[in-house]
């Protein structure tokens, strides 16, 4: 009775909200309403100063290699830098460096939990595990499985060759890397999908694990390709979930 009791009251104390940023759209938990608000301004501002920085620097926005990174705006700065380890164009990084930067605003209201997913990348620092499922569009692993978050902060980041609308040069139907932030997990991600292809599919898992292990502060990550799973480094607990499961979901 006492530990349902302590379950409610954590359930109780704890915010979700939706948003959409022009094409991007996401979810921010927390257990502090007033960070909500916080990310949300964070996303903004950052997504506007990255857009004023493009506008003068127009390879950024459009590169498919690593840039020399700028002093300012911080943002771009983050993308840069991951992009640079993972050997991809900066964009691969902005989804996950916005939702990195909207956790550190977050926590300097010192909540216990500070959650953002960004299109799907997400940037975690918390004091209760959080559950995430994968999702892969219509893929039939969708929303399936997903993982146990319980060592922060951690960033989490999936590509796709066949689902999403970022571009990628591979036929994944998921590459899922762990960091400890997700500008450089979105970056990763990219790099890795971009080599599973080919007809043998253990060739080209054994292919997209290793590229992941040889970028420097991967931790961990898992391959879907053809209907096989493949893993190489520490990866969270591997949980099941229902098609219906929230993308992000507070293990309370």
């Amino acid at each position: 009775m006492a530990n349902q009791r302590t379950r409610r009251k954590r359930e109780e104390s704890v915010f979700k909200r939706s948003f959409e940023l022009k094409e991007s759209c996401g979810t921010i938990v927390s257990d502090k309403e007033e960070a909500l608000d916080i990310a949300i301004e964070s996303l903004k501002r950052n997504r506007q100063k990255l857009e004023e920085y493009t506008k003068v620097n127009p390879k950024f926005l459009l590169s498919l290699k690593p840039v020399k990174a700028p002093d300012q705006p911080l943002v771009a700065r983050l993308m840069a830098e991951a992009a640079e380890k993972a050997g991809v164009g900066p964009m691969a990084a902005v989804a996950g460096v916005l939702a990195d930067l909207a956790v550190q605003d977050m926590l300097k209201v010192k909540c216990g939990v500070a959650v953002v997913e960004d299109g799907g990348e997400v940037s975690a620092n918390s004091d209760v595990p959080v559950d995430v499922a994968l999702a892969a569009g219509d893929e039939p692993l969708s929303r399936r499985f997903g993982f146990r978050l319980t060592d922060f902060p951690v960033g989490v980041a999936t590509s796709s060759g066949r689902f999403s609308h970022a571009l990628s040069f591979g036929d994944a139907e998921a590459v899922t890397i762990f960091c400890g932030n997700a500008g450089l997990a979105d970056a990763a991600a990219t790099a890795v999908g971009n080599v599973v292809r080919g007809e043998d599919r253990e060739a080209a898992i054994r292919q997209g694990v290793d590229k992941a292990l040889s970028i420097q502060g991967v931790e961990g990550v898992l391959v879907v390709y053809k209907g096989c799973v493949g893993t190489g480094g520490r990866i969270p607990q591997i949980i099941r979930v229902t098609p219906s499961h929230s993308d992000v979901v507070l293990d309370l």
